[in-house]
């Protein structure tokens, strides 16, 4: 391969899905990982592996990193970009949603670094980009469980930074504002759902995916001795 490998979760659609046209266009070969192998197919992709694997089943996730490591080379990047959104208020959400979430975006997101980085350290090189929120940083009215689980997304990446940097391994924050992608059709509570599409309509409509994923190849192709630590990006009318 011309350029190394890079694995993307989450890559079915919204930021996942943009992310994997933009860097396969630039002649990346790559490894995308999501629930639904329908939605990777349809990318339609060259030199691109498929897999149907939920990031929460550690024993998949590195068994796939694995095969594609040994059809394309090792892993240069991972874009840990699977997670869910799931809002609620606290004294009424379902426990299993604070559960999912938990599992997805915090204990997926380890287990997407683990995948790579131990090779990472041994080459000295790579880059683990974790995809956050602008709720990683801050909170909104019905969001307490999925803010907790942003913020440790903030704060693992910030510590993992430290403790690679020595390594010439590179970590990763972007932190983006509403995004049209699916996240919010997975909440339950139709109310909650309406006044989140009202407040992206009131600050002039969400991000495209496509944005997105040009910050996130913006920091990946630095020089590899320059980390871009964190990307915060938000709609222009985001007040919040």
């Amino acid at each position: 391969m011309s350029k190394p490998l890079i694995v993307i979760t989450g890559a079915g659609s919204g930021i996942g899905a943009a992310t994997a046209r933009l860097l396969s266009a630039q002649g990346h070969p790559l490894l995308l990982l999501a629930r639904r192998l329908e939605k990777l197919q349809e990318l339609a992709l060259p030199e691109t592996m498929c897999r149907k694997v939920d990031v929460t089943d550690r024993d998949a996730l590195m068994d796939a990193v694995r095969e594609a490591e040994e059809r394309f080379g090792p892993a240069d990047a991972i874009v840990n970009n699977a997670g869910a959104m799931l809002l609620g208020r606290v004294a009424d959400q379902g426990a299993e949603e604070w559960d999912r979430m938990i599992d997805l975006n915090v204990k997926g997101v380890l287990y997407g670094i683990r995948a790579v980085l131990p090779g990472m350290i041994a080459r000295g090189t790579g880059t683990i980009i974790n995809i956050s929120s602008i709720a990683g940083r801050k909170t909104f009215p019905n969001h307490t469980a999925y803010v907790g689980t942003k913020f440790a997304v903030h704060a693992m990446s910030e510590n993992l930074r430290e403790e690679v940097a020595s390594s010439g391994v590179r970590v990763v924050t972007i932190a983006p504002g509403a995004v049209e992608t699916e996240l919010l059709s997975h909440t339950t509570d139709e109310r909650i759902k309406k006044d989140y599409e009202a407040w992206k309509t009131s600050a002039g409509g969400a991000l495209d995916p496509q944005t997105v994923a040009e910050a996130i190849a913006y920091a990946y192709h630095q020089p590899q001795n320059v980390t871009i630590r964190e990307i915060v990006l938000a709609a222009t009318g985001q007040q919040s």
